[in-house]
């Protein structure tokens, strides 16, 4: 009995120290289960209250610009739907469906402009075009970024890594449990890319909101080709349409002309209007051919500089058709490159109708398609030269 009292009294001296020690230490409350034995005696501590941290200036900077660079994107949104309806009601057309085209269309028609640099004009885009994309508040006010990879350095682009695995796992596992079923992939639901590539790398850039390294867009594109090779990449087709791009724009295609039969039943195409600077040239391609070059009734030796043979020879030989056909072409005005590069733009626009369409999207790939705007710069007044200064002399 005497034990058992000495016993309890232990407990309660243990009891009150613990209750002692509670109220002296002001952050943590603690809590006294009571119980009729001492070996059931617990004690619980509640979480610790949490302190409100002050935040930094350069913090509190940081997220005033931030917060200040997206109101002044919406009311910059705001403003180009405005004034894209009121131009829609000018041009009579439905602010619904007035698109960019329409746009550009008629800020040309009601604002005609003779000035010859394009970024001179006067143009209405949309504000995420006008205005580069920033990345938007990465931190809390304590300082605490949102992101988990934020401490990569480049959080959008190691997510982007992430995702395309993750992708790349699923479809892997997918492909195993179809073997182990005994079922093959579905041969018509195929992904086709033909036509199509990956972003190129300041594409990407620009939808990242990062700047990365040529090695960071190489392990993007094997990572992207791994997941494309696989058997069912079409379960993931839309992840992947979202970093591809076409290769030609389909409604931007320039119809090939048919050949016309001459009189010597020989199929050709005459090409007008090839201009370059001041030079204006008509080129008419016939095949077949021995490969004749006529120029204003001379042949390739009408150009002295091998520069200026090699540009005209360059679609031939890249179609491979020289020696395949016969050239003749007038040209008029402009020195011996201009003329040189009105030809080749000539020839090359001439020998579409005479390949696929896989050439022609070679050759539009190799810049033979496009027309070469480029002039000289003219003199400015006050300057020596288009750009050059006249030197600057103390005394």
């Amino acid at each position: 009995m005497a034990l058992r009292v000495f016993g309890l009294n232990i407990v309660k001296n243990n009891r009150n120290l613990l209750q002692n020690a509670c109220k002296s230490s002001a952050p943590v409350s603690c809590y006294m289960a009571a119980a009729p034995f001492a070996t059931d005696v617990t004690v619980q501590a509640a979480p610790a209250a949490v302190q409100k941290q002050r935040v930094s200036k350069a913090m509190r900077a940081y997220l005033k610009r931030a917060t200040e660079h997206d109101e002044f994107m919406k009311t910059q949104h705001l403003e180009f739907q405005i004034g894209k309806r009121h131009l829609a009601n000018m041009m009579g057309a439905d602010p619904e469906t007035f698109t960019q085209e329409d746009i550009d269309e008629a800020i040309s028609y009601l604002f005609p402009s003779g000035l010859y640099d394009q970024k001179a004009r006067p143009a209405m885009k949309s504000p995420e075009v006008v205005f580069p994309a920033r990345k938007a508040a990465e931190f809390d006010e304590t300082g605490r970024p949102f992101h988990s990879m934020f401490y990569t350095g480049k959080p959008n682009f190691f997510q982007l890594l992430h995702d395309i695995v993750e992708e790349t796992n699923k479809l892997a596992d997918l492909e195993e449990r179809m073997l182990r079923r005994g079922n093959k992939p579905d041969e018509n639901q195929k992904l086709e890319i033909a036509g199509f590539q990956l972003l190129p790398k300041d594409q990407l850039e620009l939808l990242l909101v990062e700047s990365i390294a040529d090695i960071e867009y190489s392990n993007f594109s094997n990572s992207m080709d791994r997941l494309i090779a696989s058997p069912y990449a079409y379960k993931s087709k839309a992840f992947i349409e979202r970093y591809l791009k076409p290769l030609m724009d389909q409604s931007k295609q320039l119809e090939v002309p048919k050949p016309r039969i001459d009189e010597e039943g020989r199929q050709y195409i005459t090409t007008y209007e090839c201009l370059r600077k001041t030079a204006r040239a008509d080129v008419t391609v016939r095949l077949p051919g021995t490969g004749k070059i006529s120029i204003n009734g001379k042949d390739i030796s009408y150009f002295e500089d091998e520069n200026c043979k090699e540009q005209l020879l360059f679609p031939l030989q890249f179609s491979e058709l020289l020696g395949k056909v016969d050239v003749e072409a007038n040209v008029e005005g402009g020195g011996p490159s201009g003329q040189a590069g009105a030809i080749r733009w000539g020839i090359a626009m001439s020998l579409r109708s005479f390949v696929d369409q896989e050439m022609i999207e070679s050759m539009r790939l190799a810049g033979l398609l496009t027309r070469d705007y480029r002039r000289r710069e003219r003199k400015k007044f006050g300057q020596e030269g288009a750009r050059r200064k006249y030197t600057w002399k103390k005394r």
